[in-house]
């Protein structure tokens, strides 16, 4: 009988052991630096919440988060890295809608699945999209500019982050909505979009908030109209789109940290510990709130909810808007 009972009860001493060994190795994590892969050029949403959220992770955790640009394709190209790489924690995606929600429904050959390939760790923050014209336009409202798009159709151009972005939708339900025929023109990210506005080059940009307000400031650029269903609290007198005349307009930003499938629990529920300490974190609220970036503390679940709803949204969507392929 003790024959019998001696390897039940060696397993049992030895069990604890086992779990204290993975409870020690999710505390060791972070040990080395981790990358934060932001699919678009420096310039937009994605890039400032990652640098900002990188800053203050590494200083919580005494380790380095690092943040790499890989823009291409739409956001695809930096999404299949992050998708490809070792599932251990130590290279995150910072999402964004067109990549993780939009990509998905225009697209068959992606290379990667949102749904398959990633598990959402938080949402860092949502921003409505400002529509921009050069500081020098004769247009001063959105009603003006529908009116000279009008009297010129075909000729007047909007600038995207790239096809079937949300700044891509919003400018083609713009058009679709107020009657108004414009040429689209993609880029490969917000800086490249930006610098040809400025330049006079383009006529308009549905841009994040943080990559246009320094420029509306400066009146650089002119601030025509918001996306969301409210006013911005940072541009109180811009106008939504819907307060100009179309109903039901409302497009928001927003990125968040996904890591690639198989990444253990520990590691997902520990980084969503820390990043909601981050989101909880006065100066960190006070930086972003600035550049219009809404915050909220969220768990695992309540993201990946999140995504869900606007899954359904952008389905319902392209279903009444032509995305050709550009």
């Amino acid at each position: 009988m003790i024959k019998i009972l001696f390897p039940f009860l060696l397993a049992s001493l030895l069990l604890p052991l086992g779990t204290q060994a993975q409870s020690n190795a999710a505390n060791a994590y972070p040990n080395k630096p981790v990358s934060i892969v932001v699919t678009y050029a420096p310039g937009g949403l994605g890039d400032v919440l990652a640098r900002r959220l990188a800053e203050k992770l590494s200083q919580k955790t005494k380790q380095s988060f690092v943040v790499e640009n890989k823009p291409g394709a739409t956001g695809a190209l930096g999404s299949r890295y992050v998708a490809k790489s070792k599932p251990d924690g130590y290279t995150l995606l910072l999402g964004q809608t067109g990549e993780m929600v939009i990509n998905p429904l225009v697209s068959k050959d992606l290379g990667y699945d949102p749904s398959k390939d990633f598990k959402g760790v938080a949402l860092i923050g949502e921003v409505p999209l400002i529509l921009v014209a050069p500081g020098n336009s004769s247009y001063k409202s959105l009603p003006e500019f529908i009116k000279l798009a009008k009297s010129k159709p075909g000729s007047m151009t909007y600038a995207s982050s790239g096809s079937a972005t949300p700044g891509h939708l919003a400018a083609a339900e713009l058009c679709q909505a107020a009657g108004i025929s414009m040429v689209h023109a993609p880029y490969k990210g917000a800086g490249q979009a930006m610098t040809d506005l400025l330049g006079g080059h383009v006529d308009i940009f549905f841009s994040s908030a943080p990559a246009v307000l320094p420029h509306i400031d400066s009146k650089n650029l002119r601030a025509l109209a918001v996306s969301s269903e409210k006013r911005m609290a940072v541009l109180p007198e811009v106008h939504t789109v819907a307060e100009d005349g179309i109903k039901d307009f409302n497009f928001t930003l927003w990125g968040g940290i996904f890591t690639p499938t198989g990444t253990p629990e520990s590691v997902v529920n520990y980084l969503n510990q820390e990043i909601n300490d981050v989101l909880r974190d006065p100066s960190f609220i006070g930086q972003l709130e600035k550049d219009g970036i809404l915050i909220r503390p969220n768990s695992v679940a309540e993201f990946n909810d999140f995504m869900k709803r606007e899954k359904v949204k952008y389905t319902k969507l392209l279903k009444t808007i032509e995305i050709k392929s550009e």
